[in-house]
């Protein structure tokens, strides 16, 4: 292990675990990640290892087949596989949201359907709450679900065989092709009164669909892979519901109207992630950064002896160092039980505006090289902007921060 992002208070199990992550990217990731990354290539091996060592189930609770382990150490472990390949983060995080809101809001049937085969990446997970035209504005969105229940009461739909017909476009859906299992989030707004506020007329449909691209169920066609920057191998991809049915029972929680809750609870463990994966981006920086400054002469010496190059190298490792002190805190007080949107928002934020400028200087160290292609830290220059706007921009972020501190700090005169 490394001096730096260290994680005090760890037990046994953790440590195993995160040695375990640590040496498999290692042997298995770093070596072919740019390689594959280049050919935009789905890392099927990579992830069948990454099922072997139970990963998918990693905090699926041991009672459906999963080793029942908190946010931090998932997080922990997202952190090292990040640090070896972006992309395969981004497989498991979505699975592990869609997860984690069945886990919190299921029904027991629900749980009993989809988590032990969760827990064994049969059943693989992805959610769905974006569409092309409203961005992070998720209160606009059009996607609609109908309910058509032939005479019957939603009330009693899932007895009676009610369903809901679902209609419209989303977009930005990581896991599109290669998912079994989408979370869509759609308006569901007929019942409900009028002039009802937007967030409360949103349900979580439970979308059960085959792998692949085109038509993989009568209804819903997804298109193929949208042509990315960066964060390849990891298929991102349109969604589109043509009069698709989903029966009454695969309402996530059994009840309309909660969609926007759950989500939200879901997008605060997926912003623990993204945080964890700028740290995990940073690391990688770093490493390459110092490991090349002190192979590269110039002027008679390595450049890892020039001030400037030693500044940026402090710099660097005191971004990485306080980045991940903010990603575990955040972490923690989810695994608390405590409300952490707060401190997921300013760990998200912080992590991958520090990822950015560590990426960014370890390039400069490289000069030349850096950009070219036969080197790593040409692809993790191209990885790091997605995480400026993955699970809510900056600005967003910004945003939650500065309405949280003004609820905490009310001004009381």
């Amino acid at each position: 292990m490394t001096r730096l992002a260290q994680t005090a208070g760890l037990n046994d199990v953790q440590r195993e675990i995160l040695s375990t992550v640590r040496d498999f990217v290692d042997k298995e990731i770093i070596p072919v990640a740019t390689q594959l990354e280049h050919r935009d290539e789905y890392p099927t091996e990579i992830v069948e290892g990454l099922k072997e060592l139970g990963l998918f189930g990693l905090m699926i609770p041991e009672e459906y087949g999963g080793l029942g382990e908190s946010l931090l150490t998932y997080a922990l472990c997202v952190e090292e596989i990040a640090r070896g390949w972006m992309s395969v983060s981004g497989i498991i995080n979505t699975h592990f949201i869609v997860a984690y809101m069945l886990k919190q809001h299921g029904t027991q049937e629900q749980k009993d359907t989809f988590l032990p085969r969760m827990a064994l990446g049969e059943v693989r997970g992805a959610f769905s709450m974006s569409e092309p035209s409203l961005g992070s504005d998720v209160s606009a969105i059009t996607s609609k679900g109908v309910w058509d229940g032939g005479g019957t009461s939603r009330s009693s739909g899932a007895e009676s065989g009610g369903e809901y017909v679902l209609n419209g476009q989303k977009m930005w859906l990581t896991n599109g092709g290669t998912s079994t299992l989408v979370a869509v989030l759609c308006r569901s707004d007929e019942g409900h009164p009028e002039g009802t506020a937007p967030h409360k007329s949103m349900t979580t449909f439970l979308v059960e669909k085959e792998a692949g691209f085109g038509e993989v169920r009568p209804g819903l066609t997804i298109p193929g892979k949208i042509d990315k920057m960066g964060y390849k191998g990891v298929d991102t991809t349109e969604l589109i519901m043509d009069d698709l049915r989903i029966p009454a029972n695969r309402v996530l929680g059994g009840t309309t109207g909660r969609g926007f809750y759950q989500m939200m609870d879901g997008v605060e463990v997926g912003r623990v992630n993204v945080a964890a994966r700028g740290c995990g981006v940073a690391q990688r920086a770093f490493e390459l950064g110092v490991s090349y400054a002190q192979q590269r002469h110039t002027f008679g010496k390595p450049i890892a002896q020039h001030q400037a190059i030693q500044f940026k190298l402090a710099e660097m490792a005191t971004k990485v160092e306080a980045a991940h002190a903010m990603m575990v805190n955040a972490a923690r007080k989810k695994d608390s039980g405590e409300r952490n949107d707060l401190e997921a928002g300013m760990a998200k934020y912080l992590a991958s505006e520090y990822c950015k400028e560590v990426v960014e200087d370890a390039f400069r160290i490289h000069g030349g090289y850096g950009f070219s292609k036969e080197y790593e830290i040409e692809r993790l220059y191209r990885e790091t902007p997605m995480l400026l706007i993955g699970e809510g921009t900056a600005e967003i972020q910004k945003m939650i921060i500065g309405r949280r501190l003004l609820e905490e700090y009310r001004f009381q005169g």
